[in-house]
């Protein structure tokens, strides 16, 4: 299992170490021992940037996945740490808890999974989300 991590931003200190723990533990619950993945974190000027290229949406967001149909590199996962922070605020959790959340939903669209497709696959991906997380804790 490959996992590159590249930090673009330089606004919240990131433990890439952790990042690398929690990506790999998702991936091994996923069966996917054998895949590669790469992780970006950016700030939110280039999240915007990135989500109105390719999602046409002129506004940051807090993760974006770009799968490739390729069963070993699974394609590319991109956070913004700045939105992260706000929504862990929002969200009453702690900045790591919504890092962990952020790279599971990032890892379940590599392998297709798409809350945006219909109720049915929201749910199915929501219930996904929450039983990686669930194991990953123990």
């Amino acid at each position: 299992m490959k996992i590159l991590i590249t930090n673009q931003q330089e606004k919240i200190k990131i433990n890439e170490p952790k990042i690398m723990s929690c990506s790999k533990k998702a991936m091994k619950l996923l069966g996917l021992d054998k895949s590669e993945l790469s992780i970006l974190l950016v700030d939110d000027r280039k999240m915007k940037k990135l989500n109105k290229k390719y999602r046409k949406i002129n506004k940051t967001t807090d993760v974006l996945s770009f799968p490739l149909d390729d069963r070993i590199f699974l394609g590319d996962i991109v956070i913004s740490p700045e939105t992260a922070a706000r929504q862990a605020e929002e969200n009453d959790c702690s900045f790591w808890d919504e890092m962990k959340w952020l790279i599971v939903h990032g890892i379940l669209h590599l392998t297709g999974y798409d809350h945006e497709k219909s109720l049915y696959a929201e749910r199915k991906m929501r219930l996904k989300e929450k039983e990686l997380l669930r194991k990953m804790r123990g």
